[in-house]
């Protein structure tokens, strides 16, 4: 008898379980024929393996294809796995207002631009710097700079992947990590595509607007490095694990942005040059040179590198994975 009572039970349960499947696969079906993405790309999961509805590869196939060209990061990245065509349409982008922040949306991939109210800071070897300053962060020079807004984060890779449709970096298990192995080149086709889809007028930040953003801005605490003296608090730096790491996933600075230390080299729109001792507003660099400026340091750098006045410098076409942006605005 008991026997018989666990195998009812357990026919209950399976059947229970199979009755939510086949309820959930119906709700997803109509979001997905009212235009929801992520319903588009559970429900080709669910016809992929047979989850409340009757295995398809055909349907799967279609669903996601229909996600992709919503403009679903996942479902863009699962067909170029799969070598699957798809013609991605443009998102429409979004924007709201908050305090001080810009919130965009473009392709179901939201992020956020910081306000940076315009100041005079003295940029270069500042004295927290100390011995560790490089010849080339000489001499320290005022710099008077406008407001302008920059990213809260680095680009992630979802919002790389909604923009372009691909996804050139090298750790790509979590599209929430920052972009890599973009150059400088790339950047500027990633901007003038998300300028198209969104109206606006973004950009690489200048060496100048990096470092006051960095530093904190009118709010700078005077730290050596991007929110702390303290780098394990700020940072992923000095080889931290086998892979990058999720943005946002250490303490913010003063103007609450995040990883401005470490994590990432960050592209500027400068070419690499040398400082100059007399006060500048608005500075944004060389006319012309053979490198672009990176700043921040990375995550397979030590800490020296990841001082808010270090300068890295690269050529335009160089690309390698521990080398992203950050917007501005």
């Amino acid at each position: 008898m008991k026997k018989i009572l666990t195998l009812l039970c357990t026919m209950l349960l399976v059947a229970a379980v199979a009755l939510a499947q086949v309820n959930y696969s119906r709700e997803l079906e109509q979001r997905a024929e009212n235009g929801d993405a992520r319903a588009m790309f559970e429900l080709s999961q669910c016809y992929r393996f047979g989850k409340g509805v009757e295995k398809s590869m055909r349907l799967a196939n279609q669903w996601v294809i229909r996600a992709a060209e919503a403009g679903h990061a996942e479902a863009i990245s699962f067909c170029d796995e799969m070598g699957l065509q798809f013609t991605p349409k443009a998102p429409q982008p979004t924007t709201t207002t908050t305090s001080g922040q810009l919130k965009f949306e473009v392709g179901g991939v939201s992020f956020t631009m910081v306000a940076v109210e315009g100041g005079t800071f003295t940029m270069g070897a500042t004295a927290e710097q100390g011995s560790d300053a490089w010849d080339r962060e000489e001499p320290a020079h005022q710099v008077t700079l406008s407001s302008y807004y920059i990213g809260q984060t680095e680009v992630i890779q979802a919002l790389w992947l909604a923009v372009m449709g691909s996804n050139p970096s090298r750790h790509n298990g979590d599209l929430q990590c920052p972009v890599e192995t973009v150059s400088w080149d790339d950047c500027q086709t990633f901007i003038t595509k998300l300028n198209q889809m969104t109206g606006k007028s973004f950009r690489l930040p200048t060496e100048a607007e990096w470092e006051y953003a960095a530093r904190g801005g009118n709010q700078s605490r005077g730290y050596k490095y991007a929110g702390s003296n303290n780098l394990d608090d700020v940072a992923w730096y000095d080889s931290s694990g086998s892979a990058t790491h999720p943005v946002a996933t250490k303490a913010p600075n003063e103007l609450g942005l995040y990883d401005m230390s470490g994590s990432m080299w960050e592209w500027c729109q400068d070419w690499f040059g040398s400082y100059s001792s007399s006060a500048q507003t608005n500075p944004t660099g060389p006319a012309s040179g053979s490198d672009h400026v990176n700043r921040g340091g990375g995550w397979l750098d030590g800490a020296r590198i990841c001082r808010v006045s270090y300068r890295g410098y690269d050529s335009p076409s160089d690309a390698h994975d521990g080398l992203g942006l950050r917007l501005a605005l």
